[in-house]
């Protein structure tokens, strides 16, 4: 728990330099000035409520309890087994089999799921699944994975904006250099982005989670064929951004995003693959 406490410290950190970086190139000290305001309010938003962002992001609803009551006994049965709190339950409407859990505590948690996934498992495969995504609630990395996400978002979206900057003459007042500077912000934020989730994401937190979903549901068996539904699922509907970015794909169980990119060379899921064997390899319960 201190661990991440201290990554949270470390990102909040990194943004407010990048930021304050980005506004020095782009407007000065003024400019530099600007984004440490700006920073700041970023990361008290990012701490308090990154996780209402990155669930409207993915345009998450609250699941109707009545419409879902399988679902909500499931994740009742999985969080008495974890002795956590009960997380609110939200659902995606998207074809494409993933959840993911958020929340910057056990207390202010919550699981989303898709329409898809609860389409394509059985019962057992997704109580598997909840389980695994409890996994990271118990194991106190949902606030991390929130805030890497939320952080990495603001990053791109200012990154495109330095971009559109540059293409259209940069923001006034300034001489020509200024867009050869913003391009080089552009070259330097993109590979900044992806080490601050690969900062706050490790693969081991995966497997982790695996570990500790199937012993909450004693059960490795029902969660190694959901990880693999989910993995052929995925690949035939991927995200099409739906105004999201990759950035947040290390919040899913299953990386939702298919395709290659520069964020794949610091890949923070463990290969299928690799998941699913550790899990047929545990001793039944």
């Amino acid at each position: 728990m201190i661990k991440n406490q201290v990554k949270t410290v470390v990102l909040l950190t990194l943004l407010a330099i990048v930021l304050m970086f980005i506004g020095r190139l782009i407007g000065g000290v003024n400019g530099m000035f600007i984004a440490l305001i700006f920073a700041i309010g970023i990361n008290f938003v990012s701490y308090w409520w990154s996780d209402k962002i990155v669930l409207k992001i993915y345009k998450a609803k609250e699941a109707d309890k009545n419409t879902y009551s399988e679902l909500y006994s499931m994740v009742d049965e999985v969080r008495h087994s974890a002795k956590l709190p009960m997380p609110k339950v939200y659902v995606i409407d998207t074809p494409q089999a993933n959840a993911f859990a958020t929340g910057r505590n056990p207390t202010h948690s919550a699981v989303a799921v898709t329409t898809g996934i609860v389409d394509i498992l059985s019962r057992n495969e997704l109580k598997g699944v909840i389980a695994h995504e409890l996994a990271h609630v118990k194991n106190r990395d949902i606030l991390i994975s929130t805030v890497a996400a939320t952080i990495a978002a603001v990053i791109s979206y200012v990154a495109m904006m330095a971009r559109w900057s540059a293409i259209f003459g940069g923001f006034g007042g300034r001489d020509g250099d200024n867009n050869i500077l913003e391009l080089l912000v552009l070259a330097i934020v993109a590979p900044i982005m992806a080490l601050i989730i690969q900062m706050a994401i490790s693969r081991s937190r995966e497997f982790l989670a695996d570990e500790t979903g199937a012993k909450l549901v004693r059960d490795p068996f029902s969660l190694a064929s959901a990880l693999e539904k989910i993995h052929h699922n995925v690949s035939r509907n991927p995200f099409k951004k739906m105004g999201t970015t990759e950035a947040t794909a290390h919040m899913f169980i299953s990386n939702p995003f298919r395709g290659k990119s520069f964020l794949n060379w610091f890949s923070t899921h463990p290969p299928m693959e690799a998941r699913v064997k550790r899990l047929r390899a545990m001793k039944q319960f």
